[in-house]
């Protein structure tokens, strides 16, 4: 019994943390938590796959999930990587359909989700929360455009030290030496982040560390430079 009641008590934390649910009153967390369900994920292990039907809104209870597109050749284009407090899959919430993009965890992770018709009855009595969902959802978009905007517009070079800078801020870790990225992925991630090859990212990377722009330290990469890494620029 002593370790549900912790169970509980670390759950209504990590709901405080998710972004929609962190105004709600004490009174609506209880109604929420009894609605969710909470699933381990190995690294690497699938938790939904592009086309398979919308049924649930996720979020990150512990670890990181990325969600992706894939082709027909097998190739990766990472949309986001989703850390503690995340929520993901939201876009099938209204209106229902298939899941538009796969979701896999990065690194062993705990997942919790609710079904669409609980979290859907929630909303009816929550306006606040219908605003959140809708606010995460213009997120998304803008983010998507983003994305098509860097890859239309910028270069390979570009793009990378973006994606970087970017990662710094949302994962880095401020030390004596620099921003070290506190983020699992390996360099065809990175390649999948940025829209290119793993060749090809490992050679800009290479070029960034002789420009003294970052180091790197096995599979951590540690940005001594923030100031040239958002100047970079091919020429």
């Amino acid at each position: 019994m002593p370790e549900k009641k912790d169970f509980n008590l670390a759950l209504e934390d990590i709901l405080k943390k998710v972004y929609i649910f962190s105004e709600l009153s004490d009174e609506e967390l209880v109604k929420v938590k009894r609605l969710v369900n909470t699933k381990n994920y190995k690294k690497g292990t699938v938790i939904f796959f592009e086309g398979d039907p919308g049924e649930a809104v996720f979020f990150v209870k512990s670890g990181k999930v990325k969600v992706y597109k894939g082709d027909d050749e097998g190739r990766e284009f990472i949309l986001h990587i989703f850390d503690e407090g995340d929520v993901f899959a939201e876009a099938v919430l209204l209106g229902g359909g298939t899941y538009p993009a796969t979701a896999e965890a990065v690194e062993d992770s705990v997942v919790g989700f609710i079904k669409n018709e609980d979290l859907e009855s929630f909303i009816k009595k929550s306006p606040d929360l219908a605003i959140k969902i809708i606010r995460i959802m213009a997120a998304r978009l803008r983010d998507s455009q983003e994305k098509i905007k860097d890859l239309a517009l910028k270069d390979t070079y570009d793009r990378t030290a973006c994606m970087l800078h970017k990662i710094s801020l949302d994962y880095g870790q401020r030390t004596s030496r620099g921003i070290e990225i506190d983020l699992p992925v390996t360099r065809q991630e990175l390649a999948a982040l940025v829209g290119t090859s793993r060749e090809t990212v490992t050679r800009i990377l290479s070029q960034m560390k002789k420009n003294g722009i970052i180091d790197i330290d096995r599979q951590k990469i540690i940005v001594l430079d923030e100031r040239k890494l958002m100047r970079c620029r091919k020429d």
